[in-house]
């Protein structure tokens, strides 16, 4: 576990996890309770990486006139199983971005991998169990085992979102407005959260 310079838990998780009670990021989200400090994250996943998908600049009129702000979509991921979802608005960019990465680290979900295709059949996790289906507003995504070599089939949205999850290898099915950056890459993220209600018998990788 890395340690977070100054950092002082303010939540029982937080407490847990500095005192040692809690080793991993997996015990962290098996615990079922809502992460609430970053530093959590950035203990076990030292290593995420970010990328900003989307900025959309939002206006809205107040009495004391227009005010602007930029709404920004984040993912962030350790490209090894590990992927989380965010957004953030700021009237300022590098602000909006910031509370993004923020928001998607407090987000973070692990990724079921495996080798669901008949084609294939490796046992490795380049590529995930079974067949899974996720939505975001008038957007659906539904992602299917590929076998190796055949890469991320799918739009530049989702390919992002399935490398920084570690996903090598899949056939991704899309309807609806695929346009809105947000729902697309929301609706994928969705899909990810899926496969684990996936679980595997004892022995099998």
């Amino acid at each position: 576990m890395a340690e977070i310079e100054g950092w002082i838990p303010l939540t029982g998780l937080g407490k847990m996890v500095a005192s040692g009670k809690i080793t991993s990021i997996d015990q962290v989200l098996e615990s079922g309770k809502p992460i609430k400090e970053i530093q959590i994250v950035e203990a076990f996943l030292p290593d995420l990486a970010d990328e900003v998908l989307d900025i959309t600049m939002v206006q809205r009129m107040t009495d004391s006139g227009r005010r602007v702000k930029f709404r920004t979509v984040v993912v962030v991921g350790n490209r090894n199983g590990y992927i989380g979802f965010g957004q953030g608005k700021d009237s300022q960019v590098g602000n909006a971005i910031t509370k993004a990465i923020k928001d998607a680290k407090l987000n973070i979900i692990k990724v079921n991998r495996g080798c669901g295709s008949w084609e294939c059949g490796c046992n490795l996790d380049h590529s995930i169990p079974v067949q899974v289906t996720g939505k975001a507003g008038s957007v659906r995504v539904t992602l299917k085992p590929a076998p190796q070599g055949i890469g991320l089939v799918t739009g530049d949205i989702a390919k992002k979102v399935l490398a920084l999850a570690g996903i090598r290898d899949i056939w991704a099915f899309s309807s609806g407005e695929t346009r809105t950056t947000i729902n697309f890459a929301k609706a994928t993220f969705n899909a990810l959260i899926q496969t684990n209600m996936v679980r595997r018998a004892p022995g099998v990788r």
